[in-house]
């Protein structure tokens, strides 16, 4: 079941923050739905992590990346994306790797947040999380706010710092993908719609 505005809003409260910032987040990480139209939750398969997430493992990747180019790759590399039903793909050819580097190496749900965060997010394990996320909205918008209670990400928020946010959420290169500007415009619609 889809997020209700009220339901974000009841969250946005619990932390203190205009809803309208949480719907930008939203907005920006997902398009707004937390599941694929067959009902698997949305993800994005990040290669690069799961080349760090297999090093911390004791597992060298460099073998592994001519085997599985798509997936094992030691720098960001937006075109190795596939986007929609098909990240499952990379995600499975992954897993048949090593399924916990995998999962955490895939950012989950509404709020996009990595695998690798699960501990944040107040989940024991990477598979936890990721049933959650598959559970429903609500346990991906409960998993966002732990995240950002954990993270101390609500400071920023809270002064509209898009920037100092997006750093923090999305890593380095938040600059070169706007995510802070997005989320700031997305934000800005919300309020001028008078929600």
């Amino acid at each position: 079941m889809a997020l209700s505005f009220s339901d974000i809003a009841q969250a946005a409260r619990g932390l203190g923050l205009d809803p309208c910032i949480i719907k930008a987040v939203v907005e920006v990480e997902s398009g707004g739905s937390g599941f694929l139209p067959d009902g698997r939750t949305k993800i994005l398969f990040e290669g690069h992590v799961f080349w760090k997430e297999l090093q911390r493992r004791g597992i060298d990747p460099a073998p592994l990346a001519s085997k599985y180019p798509n997936v094992i790759y030691p720098k960001w590399d937006r075109s190795r994306y596939k986007g929609g039903a098909a990240e499952w793909e990379r995600l499975h050819i992954a897993a048949s790797v090593n399924k916990d580097a995998a999962l955490c190496s895939a950012s989950w749900g509404l709020f996009q947040i990595m695998g690798f965060n699960h501990r944040a997010c107040g989940f024991g394990s990477v598979q936890a999380f990721v049933d959650a996320q598959g559970e429903s909205e609500a346990k991906q918008l409960e998993s966002f706010c732990a995240f950002m209670r954990s993270e101390g990400l609500v400071l920023f928020l809270t002064g509209l710092d898009w920037a100092g946010f997006a750093r923090r959420y999305n890593g380095p290169g938040y600059a070169a993908n706007q995510y802070d500007v997005k989320m700031r415009k997305a934000y800005e619609r919300c309020k001028a719609a008078g929600v």
